[in-house]
């Protein structure tokens, strides 16, 4: 698999919360060859099953998510030949000044978020981070063809391209979390290679950043006896100390906190040393914020791992990561799978006295 040019398409696709469709798609003709049964939910999860070679029921299962949304705007109105608009997720107002963007509406148009030149600010506003109020998108298109063409509720995408940089990284839009989902690619990938007992389900979850709902209802219906979250962490940059992030080209964050189950922990270290693969360890001591929040507590409780790629510049259009770090992450994720037995469920529901 070319991880780069799979990345590259997945970044540059369009899939704001809710409207995931396009990666999907995308998604669903890499993943089809790869798998023996693949499907979308109501909600727009695709889920893709890689059946393990156990015969005895109830056929054990582990869940490997990662969510296929990004952030992104939704306009609001239109006013004097301009498009206002809101947030989608947590965009960080501060990056999008002058940035290009896509209004997705009865036809696309391509823009650019405008505000008022600093020269007419004043010495106060100048000083301030510019509220939404004072930002609009200008697609240069009279007043009156503006309304023929953009309605309440279209969305707006961020138009950045894939950029390749020295060494193994690369840059672009919605990393967070299509490079998870590029992890998920390698681990089905890997596994063409590799006997597994388990039943292998790896799902591309919805509106991740407006709620973990893909990862809520994707858990409860598939009924787990493992999942495993992968997402994205802070690699290391200028002004984030080191205590609140992680090496970039450092090889996958395997997480260790309230989110995450000792004994899933203890498996994937096992397996990343058995391996010689490089990887860190992530101190998260509470909400993680991601799908494996929401995936821990479905049912009666998951027994749930976090597994995270370095990335820096989060949330904007330069996210930067290390190719080399999705493709450790998406063979960790395989080499995991396979390492499975039925006795370590014995472990999952035993707490037992050592967590380290």
């Amino acid at each position: 698999m070319d991880t780069r040019a799979h990345l590259a398409a997945l970044s540059t696709a369009t899939g704001i919360s809710g409207y995931e469709q396009a990666v999907r798609n995308l998604l669903r003709t890499v993943w089809e060859p790869l798998v023996d049964e693949i499907r979308s939910d109501p909600l727009g999860n695709l889920i893709a099953l890689k059946r393990g070679t156990q015969t005895d029921e109830p056929r054990r299962a582990i869940m490997l998510a990662a969510h296929s949304d990004e952030i992104g705007l939704m306009v609001t109105g239109t006013k004097e030949g301009f498009v206002r608009f809101t947030t989608v997720g947590g965009i960080d107002l501060r990056t999008i000044v002058g940035q290009e963007v896509v209004v997705h509406g009865r036809r696309d148009l391509p823009g650019i978020i405008a505000t008022r030149p600093p020269h007419v600010l004043s010495t106060k506003e100048r000083s301030q981070a510019i509220p939404i109020k004072d930002l609009y998108v200008d697609v240069g298109l009279p007043a009156k063809e503006i309304k023929d063409w953009v309605r309440v509720g279209d969305l707006i995408s961020m138009r950045v391209p894939f950029t390749e940089l020295s060494g193994s990284f690369v840059a672009g839009k919605a990393f967070d979390d299509r490079t998870g989902i590029a992890a998920l690619s390698v681990c089905l990938d890997t596994l063409q290679g590799l006997a597994h007992t388990w039943d292998v389900y790896c799902v591309a979850t919805s509106q991740e950043e407006v709620g973990l709902r893909g990862a809520l209802v994707s858990a409860y219906g598939l009924a787990p006896d493992i999942a495993i979250a992968v997402d994205v962490t802070f690699g290391a940059q200028q002004g984030v100390s080191e205590r609140e992030s992680v090496k970039m080209d450092g090889g996958p964050a395997i997480g260790l906190g309230q989110n995450v189950h000792p004994a899933v922990l203890a498996g994937l270290k096992k397996v990343a040393a058995s391996y010689e693969l490089k990887n860190q360890i992530e101190v998260i001591p509470g909400a993680s914020g991601t799908d494996g929040w929401a995936i821990q507590v479905a049912r009666d409780g998951v027994p749930t791992g976090l597994v995270s790629i370095p990335l820096r510049y989060m949330h904007t259009v330069v996210e930067t990561v290390s190719i080399c770090d999705v493709e450790r992450t998406g063979r960790l994720l395989a080499w995991y799978a396979a390492d499975l037995k039925d006795d370590v469920c014995c472990e999952m529901y035993a707490l037992g006295d050592d967590q380290s």
